[in-house]
């Protein structure tokens, strides 16, 4: 309890406790001579209520809170930036040119179009595809990047899936025949190292190129555990049963949409037998 004072009448005396005294210690007066001093009320707030605490508290938080909004969106332009020269690495992973000292050059170079498309297979768009986000691409909106490297074209499929602990994504490049597998790129949330994780290594992407995707019309391309057939199966990584599960699934759930598209444009596909036996008759003319 805090002390109170309390003043002698006769001498001034004070006195500082939870009650008066029976004798004044300088007069002798007795306990009846001493009254009770009124301490002046505090203006504002007491510091060392309750009250003050919480006001103080959430007037920090506010302060805070702006604070840290302000410096998260004069960063965001640089962090969308950084996100889109990462998608950009990617990408140009997949056709098998990495450590780029100019990513994005190198990215503008090599890639020609970003066609939006339709598992009709009709373009939607001619260009956007970039733009595309991986929780918005669905069969009317596919996103395809067509790139030229060393003057051979190449088609770009964005891919994502789930692996054992989290979201797994890549990016798969094929040949103008739009069938053979020109190289891959594969990535993470958080797989357990030397297990599921090793799908973002070179050992286990090494395996795809040179692979059909393809067979007969449908997706073949698959991760097993016994290779049988070398032209569409790749061996799956020791001890890594459900991210390669997951590979698997990835692969053949976001290649199926894009068929109709691929088999239309494989190089040859827009020619009628035929009219390719009259075209050779007439180059050995």
């Amino acid at each position: 309890m805090a002390a109170k004072k309390y003043v002698c009448k006769v001498c001034g005396y004070v006195h500082e406790g939870s009650e008066a005294p029976s004798v004044c210690p300088l007069c002798k007066a007795g306990a009846s001579e001493f009254e009770a001093v009124k301490e002046p009320k505090k203006k504002g707030l007491d510091t060392n209520s309750d009250i003050y605490a919480v006001i103080y508290s959430a007037v920090v938080v506010v302060i805070v809170a702006f604070l840290l909004a302000g410096v998260s969106s004069l960063l965001k332009p640089r962090q969308d930036a950084n996100v889109e020269l990462d998608k950009k690495k990617q990408i140009l992973a997949s056709l098998n040119i990495k450590n780029s000292a100019n990513a994005a050059a190198e990215y503008d170079n090599v890639i020609k179009s970003d066609p939006v498309i339709n598992a009709n297979g009709d373009v939607v768009k001619e260009n956007g595809g970039f733009g595309v986000a991986n929780d918005a691409v669905e069969d009317s909106n596919l996103p395809l990047y067509i790139a030229e490297v060393n003057g051979e074209k190449k088609y770009i499929i964005p891919m994502t899936g789930n692996g054992l602990w989290g979201g797994i994504w890549g990016y798969l490049a094929l040949n103008d025949d739009c069938n053979t597998i020109y190289g891959v790129y594969f990535s993470h949330a958080s797989e357990t190292p030397g297990l599921g994780a090793e799908i973002a290594g070179d050992k286990f992407q090494s395996r795809f190129p040179g692979k059909q995707v393809a067979k007969n019309g449908e997706v073949a391309l698959s991760i097993v555990k016994k290779v049988q057939d070398e032209a569409v199966e790749v061996n799956a990584i020791s001890g890594a049963t459900i991210t390669c599960n997951g590979v698997n699934d990835m692969l053949k759930n976001k290649i199926a949409p894009y068929m109709a598209y691929l088999s239309a444009n494989a190089s040859g596909a827009n020619v009628e037998p035929a009219a390719a036996d009259a075209e050779a008759q007439n180059e050995e003319k």
